[in-house]
């Protein structure tokens, strides 16, 4: 039997990568030190997998393909937007569990769409190299990793209540699985940014702070009543993201949350969040 030991939220900031000196050293100290923190944090709970839930950036999928939501059930690599520091590799997948999840989705009214063959973006790749490649060089072992896609980068967008839904269906799935399986969670995106826009760069600190401490309270519904246009105004178009925190909420049994570290780092153009959520056993 399958569990859920816990979860994060990291950023998936490319522009780290591609003026990694832009902001004030002790900021840059800051965030790289948030990632190694996860990794290591990953490490210690001795996590066999890791699910990452990330979104398309308008690269993998086009006007041609959109889909709500997708896992990656088969080969992935990737990332395939190439960024200075971010080499394009193969992943692992844990097929069997990507695979049980879609099954068991169906008796959850949960149709997901299939990648059999899939090449992620960085919002897969920064997390898995800054914090997965971490925790394994700590374990002396691989940990497969499943990518999981929610529409959050372009409308439509996922809704808040689907994609805590999936989360849910996810979790059941894990804990219904027939292997020993300890697997973690990890929200990739945000917080607020502005991607393409005339105030791009600009960071909503206060809209920030508030997305991190419903994370901290373990606030789920909270977090899903946000309406996309508070979203769009107060944390600019690239928050929408948040909606892979919601998952990775729901998806950890009785989540509560331990903020590592947050930097609002306009050089960056993004406000930069790292967020433990702490699995807690449910009274019954």
């Amino acid at each position: 039997m399958g569990k859920i030991v816990g979860g994060f939220w990291v950023p998936h900031d490319p522009v780290m990568f591609v003026a990694p000196e832009a902001p004030p050293q002790a900021q840059r100290d800051i965030v790289w030190d948030a990632y190694r923190q996860c990794g290591e944090r990953l490490a210690e709970l001795d996590a066999t997998s890791v699910i990452i839930v990330g979104c398309d950036h308008y690269i993998l999928f086009g006007t041609h393909c959109l889909p709500r939501y997708l896992i990656g059930t088969g080969d992935v690599d990737g990332p395939i937007d190439r960024l200075p520091g971010l080499p394009r590799r193969v992943v692992k997948n844990q097929e069997q569990l990507a695979n049980h999840i879609v099954a068991q989705g169906e008796q959850q009214d949960v149709d997901w769409t299939v990648a059999r063959s899939f090449t992620m973006d960085h919002s897969f790749a920064i997390p898995h190299q800054l914090i997965v490649q971490v925790a394994e060089q700590r374990l002396g072992r691989e940990l497969p990793s499943i990518p999981v896609y929610l529409a959050c980068g372009v409308d439509p967008y996922i809704s808040f209540r689907r994609a805590a839904d999936l989360g849910r269906q996810i979790r059941d799935a894990v804990e219904s699985f027939a292997a020993d399986e300890r697997v973690v969670v990890i929200g990739s995106g945000g917080i607020s940014h502005r991607v393409g826009t005339h105030d791009m760069g600009r960071v909503s600190e206060d809209f920030d702070r508030e997305v991190l401490a419903l994370g901290v309270e373990g606030d789920l519904e909270g977090l899903c009543a946000y309406r996309d246009e508070d979203i769009l105004e107060r944390g600019g178009n690239g928050a929408m993201e948040i909606r892979n925190f919601a998952l990775a909420m729901a998806a950890v049994p009785n989540a509560r949350g331990e903020v590592i570290a947050y930097e609002p780092v306009p050089a960056w153009v993004t406000g930069l969040g790292f967020l433990q959520l702490h699995a807690r056993e449910v009274a019954r």
